[in-house]
């Protein structure tokens, strides 16, 4: 498959908050470091910001970012600022918050409510940015997401945050939300060979409820945080084959096939992969491999 010509639009378009988006955008977690962003060596940064504005070039409007994405040498948000702003008009750019780094970049525990409006604002200063297009509250464990979500609906009201969502929830996570303020989007970890059976409710009920379903680790699998996985199962590499196109394509073409509500937000610091990621929005499954990839995924335990 030609892949030079190919922009974001390809996939189709979506929702999401008061921005139309295309359905392929981008995942800034890799731009800080080779492997993971906690760990690895930090990527050259004129090519981390040539790799932005190319997504920008290629008809990305979605970029998936955090305060805590960050390497010895590098900040994904301050790579962000530096190399887009002033931002398009068109431009989603979505924050999250609940995990929380020290400025020595070790782990701590989940940050508290009343700690949420500190790394907010953290966001927003690095972003340059008076307000927040969205802010995802990646739940930590916790049973019950109402009093961390409750802090952040209150930052809504102020004007901080324009639009919420949550990540690593299960259906109830997601109610207990909505009963709060409402939710644009849900981040969970899923993938073609990533299947756990709350999840597949959580995409079930957005699609239902036209709130975006955007997939982390869509093309990394079992790698994780680490990188794109190298294992790919032999279905998978038929229809590589058959269409001329890189397993981590075969990816996230099926998780788009999996309903219109369903965004992708691969990550790379490596130019030439992310215009395959973004052509793989183009990509059209035939129903035969669909049928055989689903079956993949139902396997995966």
């Amino acid at each position: 498959m030609t892949t030079e010509t190919i922009t974001a639009g390809a996939a189709g378009t979506w929702r999401l908050g008061d921005h139309t988006v295309s359905r392929v955008g981008f995942g800034a977690m890799r731009l800080t470091g080779s492997a993971a962003f906690h760990h690895g060596t930090p990527s050259d940064r004129e090519r981390a910001t040539a790799v932005l504005r190319k997504a920008v070039e290629l008809g990305v409007n979605h970029i998936d970012t955090a305060a805590f994405y960050f390497s010895a040498l590098r900040s994904a948000n301050e790579l962000i600022n530096s190399a887009l702003a002033p931002y398009p008009d068109d431009l989603l750019i979505v924050t999250k918050v609940g995990p929380f780094r020290d400025y020595s970049g070790e782990w701590g525990t989940s940050a508290r409510p009343d700690q949420l409006r500190g790394h907010v604002e953290e966001n927003l200063r690095q972003l340059g940015r008076d307000h927040l297009d969205v802010v995802n509250l990646r739940r930590m464990r916790q049973d019950s997401v109402a009093e961390h979500f409750g802090a952040l609906a209150e930052l809504r009201e102020a004007g901080l945050i324009r639009h919420l969502g949550i990540s690593g929830v299960e259906p109830r996570h997601l109610a207990e939300a909505q009963a709060i303020a409402p939710v644009v989007c849900v981040q969970n970890r899923f993938g073609l060979d990533l299947h756990d059976p709350a999840t597949d409710e959580v995409l079930r009920l957005c699609g239902e409820q036209g709130i975006a379903f955007v997939p982390f680790f869509a093309v990394a699998g079992d790698a994780g945080a680490q990188g794109a996985t190298t294992a790919h199962d032999e279905q998978v590499l038929a229809v590589a084959r058959a269409h001329d196109v890189s397993p981590a394509q075969v990816r996230i073409a099926w998780t788009l096939h999996q309903g219109p509500h369903v965004l992708a937000i691969p990550g790379t610091g490596n130019p030439d992969h992310l215009v395959e990621n973004v052509a793989a929005g183009a990509l059209r499954l035939t129903g035969e491999e669909l049928a055989a990839l689903d079956a993949l995924h139902r396997k995966a335990g």
